[in-house]
């Protein structure tokens, strides 16, 4: 018995193709255009060029004048128009048109008056008339025309010769010779005493930054430093004491700020003492000790003063943490000092005091240093 044949693989390999829609869907109200304009496939068979009879929008136009004119001379074998250059004159085309020549300008109606018109002239391969400005140069008056220059321009006789003096030719100037000397200035004499490439700082941040340098750590020793001119260069200026006063010429609380090393310097220069005293044993008999004042130089001075102001900043609280907070406290206990709240002040006048008090054994001191 023959096997039953299914036909629906067979179907599926065939190719259906529809027929093409109408060309276009129709909608109401819209109008259909002509059967002869519309395009449905990319083919130029349907095109309006491709039929004759049909002619579309640009089509067979009139040719331009000058085309016209160009194809006559070529005929005729005279000199016509150029259609590639500059286009047709003005002239010619004023002289066809007379309402536009009536309100043309005046110098195009002279032109065509005078026979340069596309009529009497040649015809030529450029503009018979530019309206370009005229050039700067042209406009521009030299020397000679310069006495027939408009009042206006020129209205005195003293800006006609400033300008005709302008105008003349200057002779070359010579050249100047270099001058044989040194470059840049020589330096002032008598050299100052810091002028030393190894002295860059200020000796008094080069000694207080010494001072506080520990285990050799010079760079954290700058480092602190640097805060303490930081803080007092963005404090609020300070409130001067009258019970504590400062050196003589002292400037204005309001420019300390502005001068963060002038306001380290004075603060440690008024709280400097003038002297130290120094213990002698056995000066007053009995191997009793003998108080001696001695006098200080401006280093000892200094020393001095900033190590009773490191005293008293080391046993300030902290106001947070982090590695500046010594240097805060330096910079606290500087203020202090400026506005006579720090204890340093009450420190040096009973120095003062008591060098006041112990000045008769001055004599002492000299016996002991003599033997």
């Amino acid at each position: 018995m023959p096997s039953a044949m299914n036909s629906i693989p067979i179907v599926r390999t065939l190719a259906f193709r529809p027929r093409p829609s109408s060309r276009f869907r129709h909608v109401t109200g819209v109008k259909r255009p002509a059967a002869g304009i519309c395009r449905t496939f990319a083919d130029k068979s349907t095109l309006p060029e491709a039929k004759e009879g049909v002619t579309g929008p640009n089509m067979e136009q009139a040719e331009h004048v000058s085309e016209e004119a160009a194809k006559v001379a070529k005929i005729t074998g005279s000199e016509g128009p150029d259609i590639e250059g500059t286009g047709t004159p003005v002239q010619e085309i004023l002289a066809g048109d007379a309402e536009a020549k009536e309100q043309a300008p005046q110098v195009m109606k002279d032109a065509i008056s005078a026979g340069k018109g596309a009529q009497n002239a040649k015809p030529s391969t450029g503009r018979s008339f530019s309206t370009m400005a005229r050039r700067r140069a042209d406009m521009t008056p030299t020397m000679d025309d310069s006495a027939a220059l408009p009042p206006s321009m020129f209205p005195t006789a003293e800006q006609r010769a400033l300008y005709a003096q302008e105008q003349q030719p200057r002779a070359p100037q010579p050249v100047q010779e270099e001058k044989k000397g040194h470059k840049f200035p020589l330096p002032a004499l008598p050299l100052p005493s810091n002028g030393n490439k190894d002295h860059r700082y200020d000796p008094v941040v080069e000694q207080v930054t010494n001072l506080m340098m520990l285990h050799g750590k010079k760079s954290v020793a700058q480092r602190n430093m640097a805060v303490i001119l930081s803080t007092l260069r963005t404090a609020p200026p300070p409130t001067y004491s009258a019970l504590r006063p400062l050196l003589p010429g002292a400037p204005p609380a309001s420019h300390l700020p502005l001068h963060p090393v002038l306001y380290l310097t004075l603060a440690i220069d008024s709280l400097a003492p003038l002297l130290r005293i120094r213990s002698q044993r056995g000066a007053a008999g009995g191997g009793v000790a003998l108080q001696i004042p001695v006098p200080l130089g401006l280093r000892q001075r200094r020393r001095t003063a900033f190590t009773w102001m490191l005293d008293a900043a080391s046993k300030k609280k902290s106001r947070g943490s982090g590695n500046d907070q010594f240097a805060l406290r330096v910079a606290d206990e500087v203020i202090a000092v400026v506005e006579g709240r720090s204890g340093g002040w009450e420190k040096r006048a009973a120095v003062h005091r008591l060098g006041t008090t112990a000045r008769i054994n001055l004599k002492f001191g000299n016996r002991a240093g003599r033997r």
